[in-house]
Parts: structure tokens; sequence; C-alpha cells
């Protein structure tokens, strides 16, 4: 009797000890993922949402700027970078050369750019053109566009931004930015510094635009609505990237993020999903 008890106690001991080191891998899955401000929020609340289902995963989330997850990604410092633009050719090489692969995106939702102002600017409408010629510097003072009779102030991202990056490509066409132009760190930054100075002028993703004025384009108002239909024009992808092809808890992570539970964490949290949410 006293044999089979001693059996039965050690089975039971090898078998907790079997669950506690199950326990204790599953804890061990970790996700960093590193990059755009402007995804920063979208980002936590994914992160945060996944996790409340699965409990054996911890994924970290840090802000920084776009240039600065990917160098992280290219580093092996995350698994996952969050970026508001595609990778640079440059960006691509330094992957291949490390790790010879050029790297997996996978788009994440839809943004839109507003331009912003303070909230006391008379100017509720701007061209493209109008757009280009203020952050070049050609247009100084509000009143040439409408305005009051101030000088106009030019903020934009710093460098290592996807949202700088993106703005000269698409918005400036390769237009460099006017040499009076104040660098504000940062989405929220952006916003704090639009909402603090009556003269101002900025661009943002529309998440954080709430403090301050958004002027439509060529007569456009950056909705919901006119994004997805394509009548917005300043509109971009945001994404995600992988060294490598996604597998285990990085593809679970990733095909919960496109699926429909992860667009409506997109939508609800003010960004576009990629597709209709009904």
């Amino acid at each position: 009797m006293k044999r089979v008890s001693v059996v039965i106690l050690l089975f039971l001991l090898l078998n907790g000890c079997a669950s506690y080191r199950n326990v204790t891998e599953e804890v061990r899955t970790i996700l960093r993922i590193k990059g755009s401000d402007s995804m920063l929020l979208l980002v936590q609340q994914l992160a945060d949402q996944f996790m409340v289902q699965h409990s054996g995963v911890s994924i970290t989330v840090n802000g920084g700027g776009s240039g600065a997850g990917i160098r992280s990604l290219i580093d092996g410092s995350v698994e996952i970078c969050a970026t508001s633009r595609p990778l640079t050719p440059e960006e691509v090489r330094q992957l291949a050369q490390k790790y010879q692969s050029v790297g997996v995106s996978i788009l994440v939702a839809k943004d839109a750019l507003n331009i912003v102002v303070h909230p006391s600017n008379r100017v509720s409408d701007l061209s493209v053109r109008q757009v280009v010629d203020i952050f070049t510097g050609s247009t100084k003072w509000w009143n040439e566009i409408g305005g009051d009779d101030m000088p106009i102030t030019v903020y934009g991202r710093e460098t290592n931004s996807g949202t700088f990056l993106y703005f000269e490509e698409h918005v400036l066409l390769g237009a460099k930015y006017s040499s009076e132009c104040v660098v504000v760190p940062g989405a929220r930054g952006m916003i704090g510094a639009v909402a603090k100075d009556s003269t101002s002028i900025g661009y943002s993703t529309s998440v954080y635009a709430g403090n301050v004025k958004s002027v439509s384009i060529d007569g456009v108002v950056p909705t919901t609505a006119n994004i997805l239909k394509g009548f917005y024009p300043i509109t971009r992808y945001l994404y995600f990237y992988t060294v490598h092809q996604p597998e285990g808890t990085i593809k679970k992570f990733l095909d919960w993020v496109v699926s429909k539970e992860g667009q409506n964490v997109a939508k609800a949290n003010g960004y576009i999903p990629l597709y209709s949410i009904e």
C-alpha cells in the first residue's frame, strides 16, 4: 500500500512540474514592437486586447518614430516594427545584408494625414498647392490665403518620423521643407505645439487632431467616409514589418490584427480599417 502511495505521489509531483514548466514557457512568449508615434495608440490597444485573450503572451510596445522602429528591427532588438511608411531601399539593403531577407510587410490600417491649424484661425480650406507653398516657405503670411494679417509658423516632425518622410515625398513631392520650419518630436507634441500658437500650421494623424482645427483639402474634409471612398487626397497605409515570414505567436498576433476583431479595434480607436466592418 505504501508503495502505491509513493508511486501516486511521484506521479503527481512530476505532472505538476511539467505543468509548471509549460506555464513558465508560455509566459516567456514575449513580442517586442517599436516604431511609429502615429500608430502608438493603435498598437497599444491591439497589444492589450490580444494579451487579454492570450494570457501566455506578453507584448511590449514603444514609440520613437518609424525610423527608430526600423532600426530596432534591423539590429534584432524587436520582433515587429510599426511604421507609417514603407521601408526605404537602404533599409531593405541592410535587412538583406544581415538576414538574407528583404522583410515582410503587413498592412495594419489606413490613416488620414490632417493639415491642422490653431482653432482661432479663420482659414478652413486649403488646396494641395497652397499646402506645398506654405510648407516649402513660398507663402509666409496668412492674409495671402484668406487669413488674418499675421505670419505663418510652420511645424514639422523630426526626420526619423515616417510621417515626416511621407509628407515630404507624397505631399511636397520631394521639395524641401522651409528652412524656418519648427521641428517638433512626436505626434502628440505636434498637436500640443499647434494648439498653443495662433500662427501655426502642422500635420498629424487624424487620431490625435481633436484639440486643433483640421482644414479641408480642395474642399474635402478628412472624414472616414471620404477616406474610404478615396476622396481625401492625403491618406496612407500603416504597416507592421517582420524580418522573416511570420511564424508561431508572431503569426497568430498578425493574423488577429487583420481579422475582423483586430480591425474593429482599429476602428474603435479612430483609425480606418482595411476593409468595411459591419
